[in-house]
């Protein structure tokens, strides 16, 4: 299903957007060196609760999962890259976290993630990957606008990553979202120029590249949920939803600038 949001609706969307990117700024300045996984799953349930918002997580059972989520964040360390479960972990110095929250609010979704290094030791190669993604998804943002089509965004995303030199997996990528949070189009990573759903006014994507230092592979983890680097290499990944306006896209779940 492909929905359409109503522009005079796109107020709520932006609150359901800035209500995640708080969330997860606010994570990101508490996840420090020793800080467990699941202390960081406790706070995000709390500030949800607070807000008033759903959890898009916690109950979520797709085919690709074992069973309901359970959790109210993913949090994907080092060579996790997507659908993070959390579970007894301190961050160590150094470690490359990715937090992706999607939460309903007025019944609007938003999800977004974020990568960045825990602590003062800050790997070079880390450092690349994260950056890549994010150059990524100003590229694809950019590529967004009305009678822009999906190939256009996923081939902007696609040359961005292969030229930093890194491949590209097709499996999972971004999404519309709308009233729930994994809908119609897939927007994958990398495609061709021209082709695909041709982007409408009121259309709300989530758009999330991601990358592995070394391979294009995944691997589940025992958890049933977490999906990993087959080789063990280290992962990035970086997302924002947007909303395709007669202007353009606008990001719904950028920070606030302090």
């Amino acid at each position: 299903m492909i929905e359409i949001l109503n522009l005079t609706d796109l107020p709520r969307a932006k609150e359901t957007g800035a209500l995640v990117a708080g969330i997860l700024q606010t994570l990101k300045s508490r996840s420090t060196v020793g800080t467990n996984l699941l202390d960081i799953d406790r706070w995000a349930q709390a500030m949800i609760i607070e807000a008033g918002a759903q959890s898009c997580y916690v109950d979520y059972e797709p085919s690709f999962g074992r069973g309901p989520f359970g959790h109210y964040i993913c949090t994907s360390v080092n060579d996790a890259v997507l659908h993070g479960l959390p579970y007894d972990y301190p961050l160590t110095n150094g470690d490359l976290l990715t937090l992706d929250l999607a939460v309903s609010l007025g019944g609007v979704v938003a999800d977004s993630a974020i990568s960045f290094i825990v602590g003062d030791v800050q790997p070079q190669e880390s450092v690349a990957m994260i950056d890549a993604t994010e150059r990524a998804l100003r590229a694809g943002i950019a590529a967004a606008g009305p009678g822009a089509r999906v190939g256009d965004i996923s081939h902007a995303i696609g040359s961005v990553l292969t030229e930093a030199g890194y491949q590209v997996n097709t499996e999972f990528g971004g999404h519309g979202v709308g009233s729930t949070m994994h809908q119609d189009p897939h927007v994958a990573n990398t495609g061709r120029p021209g082709r695909g759903y041709k982007l409408r006014p009121g259309l709300l994507l989530a758009l999330e590249p991601w990358i592995m230092a070394d391979t294009a592979k995944l691997v589940t983890d025992a958890d049933g949920w977490t999906l990993r680097s087959a080789t063990g290499c280290r992962t990035a990944h970086s997302e924002h939803t947007i909303a395709i306006t007669d202007d353009g896209a606008e990001i719904l779940t950028l920070p606030k600038q302090a």
